[in-house]
């Protein structure tokens, strides 16, 4: 079999049709919403961490309330806390994806789970240190302390 070109390689996986290989495709974009949802409602009641994020990011927004913020800076705020939920939400999938491939240990289903759950302490870092650069400076003014 000969070598695909580099085209092929851009091309091939388009040429795919995902109905020839899943039991079940979206019938509609409202059965794919109410899948979205039910995947976010199966985060929130069986994956602790996705509560206390759901608290974390109520308690945020408060805050960002609170020092009365720009929309610029809600929008940095918006977009780090939602990195986050994305990372928590695709580490739970590798998670489902690994479980159900095999039950016993395999060095590889480690660094599969391990992996996506760098994903997330990544996604964490990143919005910490997003949120005390973007919140810090009108933090220290309403506080009093900002340099003028």
């Amino acid at each position: 079999m000969a070598k695909p070109s580099w085209i092929d390689s851009l091309t091939d996986t388009m040429k795919i049709d995902p109905d020839e290989y899943s039991p079940t495709t979206s019938p509609s974009r409202r059965a794919s919403l109410s899948y979205a949802v039910a995947g976010w409602l199966y985060m929130l009641r069986r994956q602790k961490n996705t509560r206390i994020q759901a608290v974390a990011s109520l308690a945020i927004a408060v805050f960002c309330l609170w020092l009365q913020i720009d929309p610029l800076r809600w929008a940095m705020i918006i977009f780090a806390v939602t990195i986050v939920w994305m990372a928590e939400f695709v580490n739970a999938a590798v998670e489902a994806a690994v479980n159900l491939a095999t039950t016993e240990f395999h060095p590889m289903a480690k660094v599969g789970k391990d992996v996506a759950a760098a994903a997330v302490l990544l996604g964490v870092v990143s919005a910490v240190l997003i949120g005390l650069l973007v919140l810090g400076p009108p933090l220290l003014e309403k506080l009093g302390i900002g340099g003028q």
